[in-house]
């Protein structure tokens, strides 16, 4: 699979000075977590969940997570799991490669339970997301985890499927000032332990505003609410930092995906949008209260973020051209990384417009070719706007 596989190949080269690499669920993690991108969320109840799998991928999702936890009904449990395991067994007889796809579980022990009802299609599932995890609840998860491949049959180079551990960071303790700094110690002490099943760490946003009865509207994001900013802030501090011991942390969910009533002016530009269908593109997307997703999609690059929990498949596209490199981007991280350059110093940037300090902006090149090598680099004169409308139906 690869980013926007979809697309037909004549148009991913008119998009990419050097597109979007392949991969697959065997890659390496330092792979894979990157290649996320925007996780699109399905309740496990859906009757024709293979079906939506296999559309949806065709649209250019490439990791889902199907959902036992908070999307479902207390009651519908155990019908949610059977109905999961015979979709699994569907999509398996079709012989289509589908995306990633992640199992949010409620409890430890539905890991191996799971893992033994699915059988052969366990070669279709990457991993599990475990929800409010703190150190008290993500160890038991983490080594129910590591019990259930382990019971899996081994081939000559190993367990038949390796599995993906993705911890929910959303519980209380962490956003509450008195236990916040010794739940993260105790997060980053696990995480730690378990550094080759933590494929990314996802925070759970919903929850932090669900704590104090918030709920931020469609013209704000989640940094606008400064008790959640400053939750993301101590998380990217703890757990994200670029000296090799962070991991890859994803944005929060975007809760819209219908028309509001605006209380703002719209965030979006014109200036982007002055070609084409752009600015009916534009329009469309003040409508549908994107034009705060895209702005908040910024806004967790910025903060050190990466990918996205989605709700909807409206959301996708926009993720995904957000994370494209530019080619602006491409030239200064690719200056900056040449082997003549590693003593350090500083350089003019290939578009005369900043200041590249090579040993202080090393770890953003860095982080910015892993990118590209998932998402692809832009052709020069390509933005978010023509990736966003090569990306919409006709």
């Amino acid at each position: 699979m690869r980013h926007f596989g979809h697309l037909a190949p004549e148009v991913r080269h008119r998009l990419f000075h050097r597109e979007p690499g392949a991969f697959t669920a065997d890659s390496p993690p330092h792979l894979l977590a990157p290649a996320l991108g925007a996780t699109l969320y399905s309740p496990a109840t859906r009757p024709r969940l293979a079906e939506d799998i296999l559309k949806q991928a065709g649209r250019g999702v490439v990791s889902m997570v199907i959902c036992l936890e908070d999307s479902i009904d207390d009651a519908e449990v155990a019908e949610a799991e059977e109905n999961l395991v015979g979709q699994f067994a569907d999509l398996a007889e079709r012989g289509v490669e589908p995306p990633l796809l992640f199992i949010r579980v409620r409890a430890a022990e539905q890991i191996p339970d799971l893992v033994r009802r699915l059988g052969t299609s366990i070669r279709l599932l990457s991993g599990f997301v475990l929800p409010k995890f703190t150190e008290e609840r993500g160890v038991p998860f983490l080594e129910a985890l590591v019990a259930a491949e382990a019971e899996l049959p081994a081939g000559p180079e190993g367990p038949a499927r390796r599995l993906f551990a993705m911890p929910v960071l959303e519980s209380p303790e962490l956003l509450h000032l008195e236990s916040r700094a010794e739940t993260l110690a105790g997060i980053a002490r696990t995480v730690d332990k378990y550094r080759d099943r933590v494929l990314a760490l996802r925070l759970g946003v919903t929850d932090f505003c669900s704590a104090y009865g918030l709920r931020r509207p469609p013209d704000m994001t989640a940094y606008d609410v400064q008790i959640v900013a400053s939750v993301i802030a101590d998380v990217v501090n703890v757990l994200g930092r670029a000296d090799g011991t962070g991991f890859t942390v994803t944005g929060p969910v975007w809760e819209y995906f219908r028309v509001q009533e605006r209380m703002f002016k719209p965030q979006l530009r014109r200036s982007p949008f002055l070609e084409g269908r752009a600015d009916e593109l534009r329009q469309a997307l003040i409508e549908h209260d994107m034009d705060g997703l895209l702005r908040e999609i910024e806004l967790d690059r910025a903060n050190g973020l990466l990918g996205k929990t989605c709700i909807h498949p409206s959301h996708v596209l926009p993720v995904h051209a957000l994370s494209v490199v530019s080619h602006e981007e491409f030239s200064d991280a690719e200056d900056i990384l040449r082997p003549e350059r590693c003593g350090g110093g500083v350089l003019r940037s290939s578009y005369t417009n900043k200041m590249n300090e090579v040993k202080p902006h090393r770890a953003w090149a860095e982080r910015t070719l892993r990118r590209a090598e998932v998402f692809g680099v832009a052709r020069e004169d390509v933005g978010f706007v023509e990736l966003l409308a090569a990306g919409l139906p006709a």
